[in-house]
């Protein structure tokens, strides 16, 4: 992970943050209202010291308490608006602020998992939740409230300074020479703030990484007794993550010391000056009270300018990190001009000549000149040692990847010629790995068909002999099946694959049988809903059972990428060695029991 974060290019400017763009867009009536709002505000504020400068002057100077009173109703008025602005301008930001970051986690998610497994081979999944939550939480805070501070200390500055200059111009230019040495180092230190916000970053997506690594398998840490050595692990990528943060706030510390210190030394030198003009007669006392307040104006802006500043670089380095993200494109997409399948497919599938390698093992062949022809609603099952290039079958037809020569075709279509999403709507798929997810049992079986009713849910648990054991649940078919459902049993959690693969009915099925690993019941229930389930459809089988092998139309005996063998059971343990060698080890239980 280190490696990875080092060799991300690091955010040299602020560019990333014109990737907010396209988001505040969709929003600019209430951004137009913060800014109208901004504005009044910032003007409210830039009049009292106007105010303040007339009273003493006319009031004071003249001891009229009529004149006094009137200038105090005007500052108590111009104090009234720029409090209620203020927080019209406040609220409208904020609003836009979390708006814009609830959109960009989304768009952020939906490009995530469309990704294909190309991506998830070199991007850890800790690492895209460090940047769906750490990040969005930062450009959530330069979106809302430190673009806010930014805008009105912006305003207030750019305001506060003209009218310093309309106030005295000869104390303004001694300011305004004084300016350079302000901001060059102020810039110096920002840019070394920048590298380590992004370091920063970096370390809390490491230990995000990790977090979820570990806890995704936490039954195999327990079984390992490795508690200890993974909270050794985490421990030192939080202290890692601890000493990234410190050095970074270390550096910001000094940014808003230096700052503040530059600001209000410069403030003072000037208003010495100042002081000065007034005992020789060359400026009363109202135009210094006047100058002084805009100078202090000017001070608290460049200071929350200063502070701000670190957050916005922090910002700039969560954006381009998410920006990376939003710019990720997909190897496996559809084509400018995809075609189409009909509403159902026949199940014709074709392999012509296809070789392939996985992108992370470039030099190891996956599939070596692989041809195939499966007819619709033929069984075919899958025979092989590990390693053999069966699970890639299943890959390549799921489109997962593409064939790195050949080509293969749905109804004579080529999948590359697909879109994804029309061509895994064909396919039905039972891993052996069952996955269910965080939700009622309805809901799991619910995703093979999104929008069927609760009798098509009920209907298929029934085929997938799941019914019985759903309704004796505390809350039947609604009952929260925990995550990865880990309050069912494993022959469970098969029949409920199986039956969202049934909900789904799709003409092509692949079925990477896993009743190798159930007790006797489960797997002659779950065998019995395969055989239902594969009824009427193209059915690709990759085999673990001597039943399945036996009642295949063909079987494919696979070694090495390449097909060594086609035939019946009886065919190939009379022609096939590789095939025989396994019936007798790899089958030899099944045929025993």
């Amino acid at each position: 992970m280190a490696d990875a974060a080092a060799d991300r290019p690091k955010a040299r400017s602020l560019k990333p943050l014109r990737t907010l763009a396209p988001f505040i867009r969709p929003y600019r009536g209430r951004m137009t209202i913060a800014l109208i709002a901004l504005v009044i505000a910032a003007a409210s504020m830039l009049a009292l010291p106007v105010a303040l400068r007339q009273m003493i002057d006319h009031g004071l100077a003249g001891q009229s308490a009529v004149t006094i009173n009137r200038y105090f109703v005007g500052f108590l008025a111009a104090a009234a608006m720029f409090g209620g602005f203020a927080a019209l301008r406040f609220y409208y930001v904020t609003w836009i602020g979390e708006r814009v970051v609830a959109d960009i986690r989304e768009a952020v998610y939906r490009r995530v998992i469309r990704m294909d497994p190309t991506f998830f081979e070199v991007t850890r999944t800790g690492e895209v939740l460090s940047r769906l939550t750490t990040d969005t939480t930062l450009v959530q805070t330069i979106a809302g409230s430190s673009l806010s501070v930014a805008l009105r200390s912006a305003l207030s500055m750019s305001g506060a300074l003209v009218m310093l200059t309309l106030t005295s111009a000869k104390l303004m230019g001694a300011l305004g020479v004084l300016l350079p040495l302000i901001v060059v180092p102020l810039i110096v230190v920002g840019r070394r703030v920048r590298s380590l916000s992004r370091s920063a970053q970096d370390r809390i997506a490491d230990s995000a990484g990790l977090a979820g690594e570990t806890l995704n398998a936490i039954q195999t840490v327990q079984a390992y007794t490795l508690e200890e050595l993974q909270s050794r692990r985490f421990g030192l990528a939080v202290e890692e993550s601890f000493h990234a943060g410190i050095a970074r706030t270390r550096v910001r510390a000094v940014l808003t010391a230096l700052g503040t210190m530059l600001v209000f030394g410069a403030i003072t030198l000037v208003l010495w000056l100042g002081a000065h003009q007034v005992l020789t007669g060359r400026m009363t006392g109202g135009e210094l009270a006047q100058f002084l307040f805009y100078a202090v104006y000017v001070g608290a802006a460049a200071a929350a300018l200063s502070e701000t500043w670190g957050e916005v670089q922090r910002g700039a380095g969560a954006m381009e990190r998410l920006a990376e993200l939003l710019a990720s494109e997909p190897a496996i997409r559809a084509p400018a001009m995809p075609a189409h399948l009909p509403a159902r497919a026949s199940g014709r599938i074709r392999f012509e000549a296809v070789s392939f390698s996985y992108p992370s093992r470039p030099g190891a062949s996956a599939l070596i000149d692989y041809s195939l022809a499966i007819e619709p609603g033929e069984t075919i099952a899958f025979v092989g040692p590990s390693g053999a290039g069966k699970s890639t079958v299943f890959q390549l037809l799921l489109r997962f990847y593409d064939p790195k020569s050949g080509r293969i075709t749905l109804d004579g279509i080529d999948l590359a010629a697909l879109a994804p999403e029309e061509l895994r709507a064909q396919i039905g798929l039972v891993p052996q790995d069952t996955v269910l997810f965080g939700a009622s049992a309805r809901e799991n079986i619910g995703y093979g068909r999104p929008g069927a009713t609760d009798r098509e849910i009920e209907a298929a648990a029934e085929a997938a002999a799941a019914d019985g054991f759903l309704r004796a649940l505390p809350e039947g078919y609604g009952t929260f099946l925990g995550e990865r459902g880990t309050r069912l049993s494993g022959g469970q959690r098969q029949r409920l694959a199986i039956a969202r693969a049934i909900l789904k009915d799709p003409p092509v099925l692949l079925l990477d049988e896993a009743t190798s690993s159930l007790d006797a019941e489960s797997e002659r229930l779950v065998q019995q809903a395969l055989e239902r389930l594969m009824q009427g459809r193209t059915t690709i089988v990759i085999a673990h059972r001597l039943a399945t092998v036996l009642k295949a139309d063909r079987i494919v005996v696979m070694d090495h990428g390449r097909i060594i063998g086609i035939g019946t059971h009886s065919e190939l343990i009379a022609s096939n060695a590789l095939y025989a060698r396994l019936a007798a080890l790899q089958f030899a239980a099944a045929e025993v029991g």
